[in-house]
């Protein structure tokens, strides 16, 4: 990964040890640079401008969730009715009133975020998502309460307090733009906006454990599901015999497991399972490929390959392209580059052409305008 963490830190490992071993983290970064992934006239364009629906937005106040109805309106294009438009005279009215407007799932609208986010996720092997909270002066949109995620949050304008439940007593945190903050998972914690308007992004990290690991991996070699024997109620030595007959039988199983094989599963699950990322894919489609084209590998995508004989696999996020082998020292020039032309790759003209042309269908490549 290039860039995202050093968004939030100058050495991006350093920072992820330092945070991921300590109860709470404080950085100082570029404020600028954290502004433009959600600046006030990002946010002020998605609330007035962009036509946004709900769940993307929800209002609270004083510690309560306000009902949708509140803000929102119906509308109708071509004679479909939609419904959760945002009405924003009446989003503004209540923020001017001390509510807090909450964009949820930015990474999926808002694009600064869908790259960072992209980025994280490949960076930690953990989903991310991003959500952001604005709020008035001296308002507070959220009572104490604990994630059940780990979370990054950053400040890209206004004052921000923060209180902080910790095992020694509480804490209290202001944010101002650049500051970062790091809260592990079940941190309690609220926020308060100062003297001005407030507002901060947070990433949450839903974590992947060894539980959902064994789970996973222990799932195919479980028993046959039958039912449990009738009479056990009066004749309890049916259930333990049989339970403990079935534990053997996993046991042995469970012993036999290729770890190896299980810990590439686990990997293809999830360099398979992301959502389609493929802003500039209309640009690249019109655009006209040459031998001198400069490409560049989209950000946030990944492109693990696999060896198989005369063909290799190339797990790129939210699919696996399988091409020939003989293609694989252009693949890995490819991966290994910042910026490469169709020139460069060791393959023959025609060649380079179709790979380049499918790479940048599937969504690996990027023209560089």
């Amino acid at each position: 990964m290039t860039g995202s963490l050093d968004l939030l830190s100058g050495d991006a490992q350093l920072f992820l040890e330092k945070i991921w071993a300590s109860r709470t983290h404080l950085h100082k970064a570029d404020a600028g640079a954290l502004t433009r992934l959600l600046s006030v006239e990002d946010a002020d364009r998605l609330l007035t401008a962009s036509a946004i629906r709900t769940p993307a937005v929800r209002i609270a106040k004083d510690g309560a969730v306000l009902p949708q109805s509140s803000y929102t309106r119906a509308a109708t294009i071509s004679g479909q009715s939609l419904s959760g438009l945002v009405n924003a005279e009446k989003a503004l009215t209540l923020f001017r009133d001390g509510a807090t407007i909450v964009f949820q799932g930015l990474h999926r609208y808002h694009a600064p975020l869908t790259r960072l986010v992209a980025e994280l996720e490949l960076e930690l092997g953990h989903p991310c998502q991003a959500n952001a909270y604005l709020t008035p002066a001296g308002s507070q949109g959220f009572a104490v309460h604990a994630d059940s995620h780990d979370v990054f949050v950053f400040q890209t304008a206004g004052v921000k307090r923060w209180e902080i439940h910790t095992g020694d007593g509480v804490e209290d945190v202001t944010m101002t733009p650049g500051r970062c903050l790091y809260l592990p998972t079940g941190t309690p914690h609220a926020a308060r906006a100062q003297e001005t308007f407030s507002l901060h992004v947070t990433i949450g990290i839903n974590q992947l454990t060894w539980r959902g690991l064994l789970r996973r991996t222990a799932e195919g070699v479980l028993p046959a599901d039958e039912h449990l024997p009738a009479g056990y109620l009066d004749d309890p030595s049916a259930l333990r015999d049989g339970l403990a007959a079935r534990l053997r039988e996993m046991a042995d199983r469970l012993s036999g497991i290729d770890v190896d094989a299980a810990a590439e599963q686990e990997v293809r699950r999830f360099l398979t399972s992301q959502p389609p990322r493929l802003q500039g894919g209309l640009l690249d489609s019109v655009a006209h490929l040459h031998d001198d084209t400069t490409l560049r590998r989209r950000p946030g995508r990944p492109c693990l390959v696999r060896d198989h004989g005369d063909r290799i696999e190339l797990l790129l996020g939210d699919r696996i392209l399988t091409v020939p082998a003989n293609v694989k020292w252009a693949v890995e020039e490819l991966r290994s580059r910042a910026e490469v032309r169709p020139s460069d790759l060791p393959l023959d003209p025609e060649s380079r052409m179709v790979l380049c042309r499918r790479l940048l269908r599937e969504g690996l490549l990027e023209v560089v305008r």
